[in-house]
């Protein structure tokens, strides 16, 4: 459906502190669920949107987002669809990374390059233009099964990706409008 309306809205502010107390390492944190203020950004968020009339919801399988989605999703009364590839970016695709220490370091880099593998050399991390590509791809599946308005619950390197924008606020999105004949 060429020109759909589309709302990247990031999760809610996560709580890791069930993560850290157990000492669970890398990948665990994919398992934090929203903190107080995340839930209420997800309500407050939700309320903003309504006007929208969003007709699908779809969302990261990642539990910070989920929680978002199922929060969002039960105000609008719209189903969650859960799709993989909405997921965060990998700081190691190989899932290896381990500590708080190892993200960051991959984070440094990821900006150092400007997101992307410097010329001839593969890093760990993966690149803005394959979180791009899985995102697109996402879209696409998503926008062909819906007339109107899709929300789309995300992470803040999935809407860089897609729109340029860095740094969207925990709870908060980005209008972007997805036109197949024009992806690319």
């Amino acid at each position: 459906m060429a020109g759909t309306q589309i709302y990247l809205v990031r999760h809610g502010e996560p709580d890791y502190e069930p993560i850290d107390s157990r000492g669970l390492p890398g990948m665990a944190a994919d398992s934090a669920p929203l903190s107080a203020v995340g839930m209420k950004q997800a309500e407050e968020l939700a309320d903003l949107l309504g006007g929208i009339r969003a007709t699908y919801l779809v969302s990261s399988p990642l539990t910070r987002a989920l929680h978002s989605a199922a929060i969002i999703g039960h105000r609008l009364a719209l189903g969650v669809r859960v799709d993989y590839d909405l997921r965060d970016w990998l700081p190691d695709q190989t899932g290896r990374w381990r500590s708080i220490a190892d993200l960051h370091a991959a984070q440094a880099e990821f900006e150092a390059y400007d997101g992307e593998w410097p010329e001839g050399v593969q890093r760990p991390w993966e690149p803005l233009s394959q979180v791009r590509e899985r995102a697109r791809a996402v879209l696409a599946r998503h926008t062909a099964s819906t007339d109107g308005p899709v929300l789309a619950i995300t992470h803040a390197t999935v809407i860089r990706a897609l729109t340029g924008v860095k740094d969207t606020a925990h709870g908060a999105h980005e209008y972007y409008r997805y036109d197949p004949a024009n992806d690319g």
